[in-house]
């Protein structure tokens, strides 16, 4: 009887301990507005979380518990939980902390992954992340120059919509680590958002867009921006699709930002999948394996369990992984579906074929297939981008960088149908300046993407993929006919050729042709836009996407972004905020902040 007495009271005491415990919600903002990202834990015990694009967080805390909000420069604040389940927090920012450089090591990974930490003053106002070398590569970009319309009046590209490059920054700036040029890509910097460009009309799978303004940085410039618009398909009538998720589960892979991330994002996918879908896994590591043969998507409790099962360490055959992954993919091919590798790794090839070169001739030599390729990239330390970006633009697919739940949220949530499905192939845009209003021009971003006059018109020349909702954004900076530009040196002459130009067409300022091919098709269709020479005030689409080519510019550390300040950035995306209704422009706004106080 006294035993059941005790068990009795245990048992009330734990209820009676469960009961004080609450659900406490809240935002945490600056005076800019949400702050996502800010880290709050409870105070003495391990439990935390983080805001998300909205600045908002949830946590379980009893009454007396002390909640912790850290972010990197803001000052840390703690708030006692009372009676209240609402905690709003306003933290404010810390300058102190921004006239050193915190030192974080790359803690060695344990079962717990804990991460030790060093810290040191040094001379100057940067962060920067040392203890274990930083083996991170990025394929060299040599910056667009302006070119003679003249000369070259033609301007050719692929487009690109990859993203990658934007969320590595993000990444960098919370974390205080120094920014090198090849890390930003302008054009991936861009085309992380979304802007409000009409939907296509007819069987057209994209809309065309276009815009002129003056330059915000340069008076004696003018600003014209490209876009495009994808049509987007509903999920439920997007094809049955065949995805195969081929894994890094080499030692590299072994931390709470690689892996575990990992599997969390997949699941975010796992659970859209409908039954008509069907998965497969492989993963690599010293050697590749399947996991899981072809799963239909209503199997979700088994993909998920194969996820979980999950470990790290070994090498890294991923030249062997992607072979077993595309034999798999071409062995369940569905004809009139989607059929995709999705690959998700740091890049970090160390067995086999493991050469940027090597990686290439393979993946071209997959592309015939019909399988095309998405790439996830995780981590930071030893993350491979120019290996990453190699393997997505040569297999028909796209490239995103991963750094928190947010997103792959934004990757396998908001935009799952551009993510895994593609509407129009081989897509490339051709420019072309009318001398008699264009001086010169250079397009800002793309660099790795220029093409060569006579491949626009060539099929057999391989380009930039569109997904279902994508948009695709450019930007030219044109000096107009008659100005004297710092940028231009003056040319010889030429004494057997004279460049004649039309009498007509003195109201246009360029024309846009596209190139593009139905996702089952080898011949591709053309689409042209001309562009009157007509400046106009910026649309809010217009101020943010300079804003962030104007940020792209400072980071880069550009000639062309002359005097400009950070301060001008956030005051144009200030403009072009709108109603940001996802929060992602907010977040580039304090990102901006936040980068400009590490510097100043």
């Amino acid at each position: 009887m006294l035993k059941k007495f005790f068990y009795l009271i245990v048992i009330c005491s734990i209820t009676l301990l469960q009961a004080q415990e609450k659900l406490i919600s809240g935002v945490v903002s600056d005076v800019s507005g949400p702050l996502p990202g800010v880290s709050i834990f409870v105070k003495g015990k391990t439990n935390g979380t983080e805001t998300d694009l909205d600045g908002k967080y949830q946590i379980k805390a009893t009454e007396g518990n002390i909640l912790v909000f850290s972010f990197i420069g803001m000052k840390k604040v703690e708030k006692i939980v009372g009676k209240s389940s609402v905690i709003n927090v306003l933290m404010k920012e810390d300058i102190s902390t921004l006239e050193e450089v915190v030192i974080l090591g790359y803690g060695v990974p344990s079962r717990k992954r804990a991460m030790t930490g060093a810290l040191s003053r040094l001379s100057h106002k940067r962060r920067i992340h040392i203890k274990k070398k930083n083996n991170e590569s990025y394929a060299k970009i040599k910056e667009n120059t302006f070119k003679r319309t003249n000369n070259n009046p033609l301007s050719t590209f692929s487009i690109d919509v990859d993203k990658a490059s934007y969320s590595n920054i993000r990444r960098m700036i919370n974390k205080g680590v120094e920014i090198a040029p090849d890390v930003v890509k302008i054009e991936e910097m861009l085309n992380y958002f979304n802007y409000e460009y009409p939907q296509p009309k007819g069987k057209t799978p994209f809309s065309i867009h276009t815009e002129v303004i003056k330059t915000p940085w340069n008076k004696e410039t003018t600003l014209v921006k490209i876009g495009l618009q994808g049509k987007k398909i509903p999920q439920e009538n997007l094809p049955a699709s065949n995805l195969t998720f081929l894994i890094d589960v080499s030692g590299s892979m072994d931390s709470e930002n690689k892996l575990d991330l990992l599997k969390k994002a997949f699941k975010l996918l796992v659970n859209q999948l409908r039954e008509e879908d069907k998965v497969s896994i492989v993963v690599y590591a010293g050697a590749a394996g399947v996991v899981l043969e072809p799963t239909s998507g209503n199997q979700k409790k088994k993909i998920i369990e194969a996820l979980e099962n999950l470990q790290a360490g070994g090498s890294t055959a991923g030249g062997e992984g992607i072979e077993l992954a595309y034999k798999l993919a071409q062995k369940n091919f569905k004809r009139k579906g989607n059929n995709r590798v999705i690959l998700a790794t740091d890049g970090d090839f160390n067995v086999g074929r493991t050469s940027n070169k090597d990686m290439e001739e393979l993946i071209e030599e997959k592309r015939e297939s019909g399988v095309y390729l998405s790439v996830l990239g995780f981590g930071y330390g030893n993350y491979k981008d120019d290996k990453l970006e190699i393997l997505a633009d040569k297999g028909n697919g796209n490239h995103a960088y991963i750094d928190t739940m947010q997103e792959a949220q934004k990757v396998f949530g908001k935009e799952f149908g551009g993510t895994l499905h593609t509407i129009a192939k081989d897509v490339k845009i051709q420019v072309e300046f009318n001398p008699k209003k264009v001086q010169a021009y250079r397009l800002i971003g793309y660099e790795n993407r220029l093409l060569n006059e006579e491949d626009f018109i060539d099929d057999t020349k391989d380009a930039g993929e569109l997904g279902s909702g994508h948009t695709v954004t450019a930007l030219y900076e044109v000096i107009p006919v008659g100005i004297k530009s710092k940028f231009l040196k003056k040319t010889p002459s030429l004494k057997y050729t004279k460049n004649i130009t039309s009498k007509s067409y003195l109201e246009e300022l360029l024309t846009v042709k596209f190139r593009y091919k139905k996702p089952r098709e080898n011949k591709s269709k053309e689409i042209i836009k001309v562009v009157k020479d007509e400046i106009l005030e910026p649309s809010k689409d217009m101020n943010f996407a300079s804003a962030i080519t104007l940020f792209g510019m400072h980071l880069r550390n550009s000639k062309y972004k002359n005097d400009s300040t950070l301060e001008e950035v956030i005051s144009l995306a200030k403009k072009g905020k709108g109603k940001d209704e996802e929060g992602y422009r907010g977040e580039f706004i304090r990102l901006v902040k936040t980068y400009t106080n590490t510097v100043q």
